[in-house]
């Protein structure tokens, strides 16, 4: 893990996922994502993951994952690096896209009309 890229999700894993202090000593978050970051790279199965990396078991890992996805982490993060990029001047919207299955339709957003058969006859499509 980069110090310059640790350095930006430090303070929204600090924010968005504090700390308890019961319980066994808890490993820290910075090894945790490389475990995390090692596994969804590499492919190998959680339990596999080498305990020399010291990042803690591969479950450990895989439980802060889930609850990193609950509480949204990794989406704040995603905006913390969006804005980073855009005040740097470096976010290029122009290429960027959406589709309906990115963006969900809103609550209340109208319905397709019915579909209409194409000629007289009603019938199974045949190509």
């Amino acid at each position: 893990m980069p110090s310059g890229l640790w350095e930006r999700m430090e303070p929204v894993l600090a924010e968005m996922d504090p700390r308890h202090g019961t319980g066994r000593p808890r490993i820290p978050d910075r090894a945790v994502l490389t475990g995390i970051l090692f596994v969804l790279k590499t492919g190998v199965p959680w339990e596999h993951l080498p305990r020399e990396m010291g990042c803690g078991s591969g479950m450990t890992c895989w439980r802060r994952l889930q609850r990193w996805i609950e509480l949204g982490v990794w989406d704040r993060i995603h905006h913390v690096l969006l804005d980073e990029l855009q005040e740097s001047g470096k976010l290029d919207w122009s290429r960027a896209s959406l589709d309906a299955s990115s963006i969900p339709a809103k609550r209340g957003a109208r319905k397709q009309g019915r579909i209409r058969p194409i000629g007289d006859v009603l019938g199974a499509n045949i190509i």
